[in-house]
């Protein structure tokens, strides 16, 4: 794991900012003890149900302070949207902040500014009654901005009952030279790993170490 090979010292706690329902700690909690961090009072709902032993954080990952520290973060998905400088960077600052020296930090963005393409791909489930067939649909309205645009068509049906749900996300889109620039301003030692196949879009994660003081 990427993680264990990049800390200096213990590798016994993990802060993931942005986890959402709390699909990465399933993998993670078997390695760390995992503290969780989402926005969203309901996808916090979820993990705890589905990270009973994990402890969960309500807050922003541009603006917490737990006032201890970690010796591994994790940022993954949810950085997509942060789609400013400001924003991002802030959530740098974040993870550099909770991580003590000789820590480290991923930082995984969907999608870089140079090798950005449209896509689309479908999804379906099934559960029952119920079924699901989702549409998402990757593209760039204006190119000249930081900023793509993820839409999502839900096809739902549970019995003989069908609706459309239609989402749309704001997401950002930086260049990766950016990406290391603010990394180093924050103090982190960056380097790019590759993804794991079949792990999101982008070819490449940012594996961030804290100098040891």
């Amino acid at each position: 794991m990427a993680f264990i090979e990049s800390i200096d010292g213990p590798a016994k706690t993990l802060l993931e900012l942005g986890a959402g329902a709390g699909g990465n700690a399933l993998t993670l909690r078997a390695a760390f003890d995992c503290t969780l961090l989402d926005l969203s009072e309901s996808m916090l709902a979820l993990s705890q149900e589905l990270n009973p032993t994990c402890r969960h954080e309500l807050g922003d990952m541009r603006t917490l302070r737990l006032g201890r520290v970690f010796d591994a973060v994790l940022v993954h998905d949810a950085i997509c949207h942060m789609n400013t400088e400001a924003d991002v960077t802030a959530v740098i600052k974040t993870a550099y902040r909770h991580l003590r020296p000789g820590g480290a930090a991923i930082f995984a963005p969907d999608h870089f500014l140079e090798t950005f393409a449209k896509a689309s791909q479908v999804y379906e489930a099934r559960d029952g009654l119920r079924a699901l067939r989702c549409l998402e649909w990757m593209w760039d309205p204006d190119p000249h901005d930081s900023t793509y645009t993820p839409d999502y068509a839900f096809v739902l049906r549970k019995g003989s009952d069908l609706r459309v749900v239609h989402g749309r996300h704001v997401e950002g889109l930086f260049a990766r030279s950016s990406w290391l620039q603010w990394l180093g301003d924050a103090g982190f030692q960056s380097e790019g790993l590759e993804r794991p196949i079949g792990d999101g879009e982008c070819d490449e994660v940012f594996v961030c170490r804290r100098p040891v003081d």
